[in-house]
């Protein structure tokens, strides 16, 4: 069998199995959400953190919530690594600086998973698991529980209430991301993942080297790092380690984490609205994205320009042998279509032009389909524009389920499409300026300038990938790449939220013959259009310096 026949199974295997539980799934996590019963475990929760989950939030409220949740998991973190030394299982490691100690928690709680250290030689197992993996798990609720409050503002009418934050964080951590993940850990120290608590062990090398191998709870925090679309290795390495992705499966499997939750969640959404149809319509949007991303990465790896990449078969380098070029291109675009970050290659030896096509998907917003709650809600802000741009065409009020889509509306839409292009172009240029990124280049010239553009693109879209070469771990860039973690994720959720309680207080319009479609193909072609379009226009600029100029060349 040809690499390349290989490569397309692969990707057929990968669509199918996502197709086959797109409908389970996304039920289940409607019933989550829309259920008005509590888990004996549960309730355990909320009495010992003073919630009551019964009672009704508006927005304010909402957000209330998720900020001072967010504040106090940063705080406890930052302190965990701090104090790492003094904890049990150190493993003889160090604190972790000050602002080192500020970016991961920032990264962690951010649903990031920027990574300026390398985890086995850093991070104890009490900090790996305690700290950092829990946070893998409630920053992907927190992220799914703000979409459930978006779409409780389209399904609800003449009230001002969005629901529970505490009940959405808890329900999503205990009835969908932790259940899974127990199945699929087993599944991966079946195929040999490691998962214990041992000491660092040395080896002496075929050359006679002395070299250290670091143990830990790698199986259990690989997994939700791909189903949180959190990213954040075990291993410096990350999955192309042997003890984070052992094989060919565990390759896909993983691949399959990081798209499973947020390709679901439109059904979710479509059953919460009581529309299946609409739901459809965003979930091709998505698929449509990603697919054209997968397929133009792919062929410009293959195609990669140069005598040995051809004789080759393609540009290996920085790749694994064990996947080649059809996985790792598939791995990679899922990865920064979906706010992940985890990697089995290393993107910054990938072409120019492929480089730029997984920058872009950064770029539109990780919507494609973006992170656990995140891809969601952003593809619904999209949507809304759409429906805008659709209504200013035919000269009408905009609606968008039922909704009007007014000057309120529009305006927390258009602030919160404005805020991670405004975090990635100004800290970009800032590094650039004050000469703080090219002194952390690898590279000289285009594809220098593309290490720094990757680095706040990740950081402020909430990414966590990075082109390998940017040496990221100093003052500077620990401090302005948290700073741009912290408002990249929590300040669209301020929007999202407000938009979520305009929507929530609207009384229903009836829909009428002029009303536009938004369940048709019409509508799911104008959505990708129209985020193309903002994309392009906000972004070509700086491609243009950077990977467009290199793949040029």
């Amino acid at each position: 069998m040809s690499s390349v026949l290989a490569d397309v199974l692969v990707v057929i295997a990968l669509i199918g199995a996502l197709a086959l539980v797109h409908r389970p799934l996304g039920d289940y996590m409607a019933a989550v959400f829309q259920s008005k019963k509590h888990l004996r475990v549960e309730r355990w929760i909320y009495r010992s953190v003073g919630a009551n989950p019964d009672a009704e939030m508006r927005w304010p409220a909402y957000l209330r919530g998720v900020l001072v949740f967010s504040a106090v998991s940063v705080l406890f973190l930052y302190l965990m690594q701090r104090i790492q030394d003094k904890l049990p299982l150190s493993l003889g490691f160090k604190p972790i600086t000050p602002d080192q100690a500020f970016n991961t928690a920032a990264s962690f709680v951010s649903n990031t998973n920027w990574q300026s250290y390398s985890g086995e030689v850093a991070m104890s197992h009490v900090t790996q698991t305690m700290g950092l993996a829990v946070q893998n798990f409630v920053s992907a609720a927190v992220g799914i529980a703000v979409a459930v409050a978006l779409v409780r503002g389209f399904a609800r009418s003449r009230t001002g209430e969005l629901g529970n934050f505490w009940a959405d964080l808890v329900r999503g951590t205990v009835r969908i991301l932790i259940p899974i993940s127990v199945l699929a850990a087993v599944i991966l120290i079946a195929c040999g993942a490691i998962q214990n608590f041992g000491d660092i062990h040395t080896i002496t090398t075929l050359a006679g080297d002395k070299q250290a191998i670091s143990p830990g709870a790698v199986a259990s925090q690989e997994v939700i790092k791909d189903l949180g679309t959190n990213g954040g290795g075990f291993f410096n390495a990350n999955s192309a380690h042997p003890f984070e992705n052992p094989n060919g499966f565990t390759n896909w499997l993983e691949i399959f984490l990081l798209l499973v939750i947020p390709f679901s969640l439109p059904r979710t959404f479509g059953k919460m609205v009581g529309s299946v149809k609409q739901g459809y319509a965003i979930v091709a949007a998505m698929g449509g994205i990603w697919f054209l991303g997968v397929v133009a990465v792919t062929w410009l790896e293959y195609a990669h320009p140069g005598t040995a990449s051809q004789l080759a078969g393609g540009a290996m380098e920085g790749k694994e042998q064990r996947f080649g070029e059809g996985n790792s291109s598939l791995f990679a675009v899922s990865t920064t279509m979906t706010s992940t970050g985890s990697v089995d290659s290393f993107h910054d030896s990938f072409s120019g032009l492929s480089g730029g096509v997984l920058l872009l998907g950064m770029m539109l917003g990780e919507i494609a389909p973006g992170g656990t709650g995140s891809g969601l809600y952003g593809m619904l802000i999209m949507a809304i524009i759409a429906v805008f741009i659709a209504g200013l065409m035919v000269g009408r009020t905009p609606e968008y389920l039922g909704k009007k889509i007014g000057s309120r509306e529009i305006k927390l839409a258009a602030c919160y499409i404005l805020i991670t292009p405004a975090l990635v172009l100004i800290g970009t240029a800032l590094a650039m300026a004050l000469g703080k990124g090219e002194s952390s280049m690898t590279n000289t010239g285009a594809h220098g300038f593309s290490e720094v553009l990757y680095a706040y693109t990740s950081g402020s879209n909430n990414n966590g990938s990075a082109f390998a070469g940017f040496a990221a771990n100093t003052p500077y860039h620990n401090t302005m790449i948290g700073l741009c973690m912290l408002l990249g994720r929590f300040l669209p959720m301020v929007f999202v939220l407000a938009l979520a309680g305009s929507l929530v207080e609207q009384k229903p319009v009836p829909a009428t013959v002029g009303t536009l479609r938004t369940e048709k193909p019409l509508f799911t072609g104008l959505l990708v259009g129209a985020i193309l379009i903002i994309t392009g226009l906000t972004f070509f600029p700086a491609l243009a310096l950077g990977p467009l100029a290199e793949g040029l060349a």
